[in-house]
């Protein structure tokens, strides 16, 4: 069953208040992320569905986030059968990095792509 091409936008086309899901593992997470992202790890993410479901049960769209695109393209994909609102961003943290875009640790060190 094709769905055709996945829904994709380029990091710099992420609004500022957009809805953003970190599929990465902990230690990239803890290296730096986007400030109020949901973190919910690939490994995790079919145990955690419903905290996705509970954060976007008002429709908004899913920004889905991993360190290049691969994972969040895969997570996007299954979003999108479920009939959520997702779109991968293309080229994940390292394209959000070179963009400029902000990223924040738990920690107050400085923020990296791990």
């Amino acid at each position: 069953m094709n769905f055709g091409p996945l829904p994709s936008v380029d990091a710099t086309a992420v609004p500022s208040e957009g809805f953003v899901l970190d599929v990465r593992e902990d230690d990239e997470w803890a290296a730096g992320h986007v400030e109020g992202a949901l973190h919910i790890p690939m490994s995790d993410f079919v145990a955690r569905f419903g905290d996705l479901t509970e954060a976007v049960e008002d429709g908004r769209r899913v920004y889905v986030m991993c360190r290049v695109g691969g994972r969040s393209a895969q997570v996007t994909q299954y979003l999108v059968r479920q009939e959520i609102d997702a779109v991968n961003v293309d080229g994940g943290m390292q394209a959000w990095d070179g963009a400029g875009r902000p990223m924040v640790t738990d920690n107050g060190n400085p923020a990296f792509v791990l």
